[in-house]
């Protein structure tokens, strides 16, 4: 990422807000739904400990809430001033569920948020546990319809370009919702929430017990949690699986990456663990004939598997998606013999010539040329934005970037896994206490988890460049006309205050945790 240009400047300012932005959403996701069960819990049994235990973790969530909206209201913002080209480009599209987002869910969390948090003792116990349930249902939602919208730049379908307006318009409106990326992407992410908030509710139960402070709320607490967080943490893996899968069907430049794969092959191996090779890199450079790893430790066949469900299947590497010429099977099964990237190249500015064609024909009235002008635009759509990539490498995202952030990931979710069979095993024995190392592991386990969290997200994203929306508008096209100066400026600006409001929402968590319930 060159930080001296415009391009540069407007990515790093929406990494670093959408970087901030996720350091709190994931915890509401998932500390929702534990409140609730906390709740459903005093409703049933009438128990007032179960009252103030749910008020005590409620508190958290509520600073995390309050945090969350500003730095999202900000993100919003941002398509229009840093990427505006972007927001003429698909805005009928893209705009579509975030609207839905902001009338619907938003609005519904906030006024159920009220109620669950000022409504104690003010309205009934069964209306306040629908309101509690309502804002973590709500909460949920809310990130329905933005990772429907992130997916949707991963996997543009439902559209059509109108040539007369320039923009690309929404055909089918179901076809993006349902969109089989959209749906792992949901379920993938949430999860992630569901396993963070475990684990934090674990970490502050864990400190609670080595304080001998609030010891029945920390134990059934931890009961909670980590049984809350083993079943989501299942279901994250089974759709981390969906994501790679889907990954290889629609963007499988960003899979080569993700196991620093420059030479594709049948019964492709995964790595495990490995240390990527520096020197190393793509075709027709001094690199190209380094070892891409200098050390791995790698699975025979399961990149095939993973890939394309067979152990001998074909997985393309970073140089095989450049050079083309191989078959490849996407998403709705359509085998094609895979164009290379100057070709892709010669298609995108023969639909950016077409689409000049037809403008000009047009206001000289020639329906003839109109027509022809339309025919070819929608022959090489698809290609699009490859006319605004100058060379092939400008094609690969930051290999060394996605491996790491990738394995990481990958990792600490195993990490995890033993974690949650840990706490689950020695509490319902009844022997945390016993165990001080395990606690403190549990405390430890909370930046691992933040961590990992922000390591998907750099996959997901760094992963796909240099497009905004695959295929169709990279980043240099689709930025904002505006000064480096001034995006500089505003850099600087937003990250003091989210810098600012990340240790105020610390200081007061850190209190609030101190005081107990």
């Amino acid at each position: 990422m060159d930080l001296s240009n415009l391009i540069g400047l407007s990515r790093l300012q929406f990494a670093v807000t959408a970087a901030y932005h996720w350091l709190f959403v994931p915890l509401t996701l998932g500390l929702g739904f534990i409140i609730a069960i906390m709740e459903l819990k005093y409703y049933r049994s009438g128990d007032e400990f179960w009252k103030r235990t749910t008020r005590f973790w409620m508190k958290l969530f509520a600073i995390n809430f309050a945090i969350g909206v500003a730095t999202g209201i900000i993100l919003e913002f941002e398509f229009g001033t840093n990427w505006s080209n972007y927001s003429w480009f698909v805005g009928d599209i893209f705009g579509a569920p975030l609207a839905i987002e902001g009338i619907f869910a938003f609005f519904m969390e906030s006024t159920f948020f009220a109620v669950m948090y000022f409504g104690w003792d003010k309205v009934g116990k069964k209306a306040h546990l629908v309101s509690t349930w309502l804002t973590a249902i709500g909460t949920n939602l809310s990130a329905v319809w933005i990772l429907i919208a992130n997916s949707w730049m991963q996997y543009p379908v439902g559209m059509e370009f109108n040539p007369d307006t320039a923009r690309s318009e929404m055909t089918d409106f179901w076809a993006i919702v349902t969109s089989p990326v959209a749906t792992n992407k949901f379920l993938h992410s949430v999860t992630n929430g569901y396993v963070l908030a475990s684990i934090v509710v674990i970490a502050v139960s864990s400190w609670f017990l080595l304080k001998k402070r609030e010891q029945e709320l920390a134990h059934k607490s931890i009961r909670i949690a980590s049984v809350f967080g083993g079943i989501s943490l299942a279901v994250l893996i089974f759709t981390g699986d969906g994501s790679a899968y889907n990954v290889a069907k629609v963007q499988p430049m960003k899979l080569a990456a993700m196991e620093g794969l420059y030479e594709g092959s049948e019964n492709a191996p995964l790595v495990a663990f490995g240390i990527l090779n520096p020197d190393k890199d793509i075709m027709g450079t001094e690199g190209e004939n380094e070892d891409p790893y200098l050390f791995d430790i790698s699975f025979p066949n399961m990149l095939s598997l993973l890939a394309t469900r067979k152990t001998d299947g074909f997985v393309p590497g970073i140089n095989d998606i450049i050079r083309g010429g191989y078959e490849f099977t996407d998403r709705e099964g359509n085998t094609s013999v895979q164009p290379s990237f100057e070709r892709k190249k010669a298609m995108g500015t023969a639909a950016v010539n077409a689409l000049a064609g037809y403008r000009e024909a047009r206001a000289a009235g020639d329906t003839a040329a109109m027509r022809s002008a339309e025919e070819t635009l929608k022959e090489n759509f698809d290609y699009f934005g490859y006319h605004y990539i100058e060379k092939a490498e400008d094609t690969v995202p930051d290999v060394p970037l996605v491996f790491y952030a990738f394995h990481l990931m990958v990792a600490l979710g195993m990490f995890f896994i033993i974690l949650f069979i840990l706490f689950i095993a020695t509490e319902w024995k009844n022997r945390l206490e016993n165990h001080r190392w395990l606690l403190w592991t549990g405390i430890a386990a909370v930046p691992l988890v933040y961590i990992c969290s922000q390591a998907g997200w750099i996959v997901a994203e760094a992963g796909r460049q240099p497009w905004t929306i695959q295929g169709l508008l990279p980043v240099n096209a689709a930025v904002s006309g505006i000064s480096p100066g001034n995006v500089l400026t505003t850099l600087i600006i937003l990250l003091v205050l989210f810098t600012a409001l990340l240790c105020v929402e610390l200081s007061i968590m850190f209190k609030q945790i101190k005081k107990g319930a």
